[in-house]
């Protein structure tokens, strides 16, 4: 069954979602939108887009179908140790720069957002590049908060289970260190090791709300290949909270496709997609 959607509810979709999300669909995607809300629609039993709109608007007072829409519109494409440059930073200067300071003020507190953490891999890689830079990290208090917008991809990231072809580019020594090979039914699997998963904590949060639930401060903010989904305004609003909540002498890491030109910021520029507070 292919059901069209016209301009009118195009453009209601289109409010709806930057409303609700910030993602900045414009007309291009117009079959984007269509393709992925249509499996929404089956679920439903519906035969309209008007009917669906007007579902998610008035009609499931829980909120549940809503989420269940930005989860379809919400693209998660990510891999382990993605970007590579930006871990080569943190490893090299980021890191030994930090420890040096939490030494010197005899703390040891390390706190990191990867925000946008689809199913799991930046964070995770994040816990390896501590783990190994570090080594003893439970002498340390170290949290790595990691959000979504989508609760489907949050489900597969606390797994924290992935097939082999998705752990291309980690080494065997580290594979060895931090991942379990599944077994039986599960042999073609890698698990993510207990001293990974115990650093992180998962959550779902819209980057668009007016204010976040955060008491402290961050010493890196992963926000990579998530600001391209939005307007420049958007973009700056979510800029000028990252400067917020990261701590003096903190770094943002952006996307490679990303920059923070045209947006009203108080960072300095370190080096390609990397700042600093």
């Amino acid at each position: 069954m292919d059901i069209d959607i016209n301009d009118k509810e195009f453009c209601l979709f289109q409010r709806l979602i930057y409303d609700e999300s910030g993602i900045n669909l414009t007309p291009t995607k117009r079959e984007l939108l269509k393709s992925r809300l249509m499996k929404r629609l089956r679920e439903r039993a519906l035969t309209s887009f008007k009917e669906y709109y007007q579902y998610v608007t008035e009609e499931d007072a829980t909120g549940e179908e809503m989420v269940m829409m930005l989860d379809c519109i919400s693209t998660n494409l990510t891999e382990f140790f993605r970007e590579p440059a930006h871990f080569d930073f943190l490893s090299k200067k980021g890191l030994p720069a930090l420890l040096e300071n939490k030494r010197k003020k005899r703390e040891k507190k390390i706190r990191i957002w990867s925000a946008g953490c689809s199913t799991g891999e930046e964070p995770y890689t994040l816990s390896i590049v501590l783990s190994e830079h570090i080594g003893a990290t439970r002498e340390w208090d170290i949290k790595i908060l990691a959000t979504d917008l989508s609760t489907r991809v949050l489900k597969k990231a606390m797994q924290g289970l992935y097939l082999k072809n998705r752990i291309k580019g980690i080494s065997p020594q580290m594979l060895n260190t931090h991942f379990k090979k599944g077994t039986g039914s599960f042999s073609d699997y890698y698990q993510i090791q207990d001293h990974l998963k115990d650093m992180i904590v998962f959550r779902r949060l819209n980057l668009t709300n007016d204010d976040f639930p955060f008491k402290g401060h961050f010493d890196f903010i992963f926000c990579r290949n998530v600001m391209i989904y939005f307007d420049k305004e958007t973009q700056s609003e979510l800029v000028s909270k990252y400067y917020k909540h990261l701590a003096p002498d903190g770094y943002l890491f952006i996307g490679h496709s990303e920059s923070l030109a045209g947006t009203n910021n108080k960072f300095r520029y370190v080096q390609p997609t990397v700042y600093q507070k």
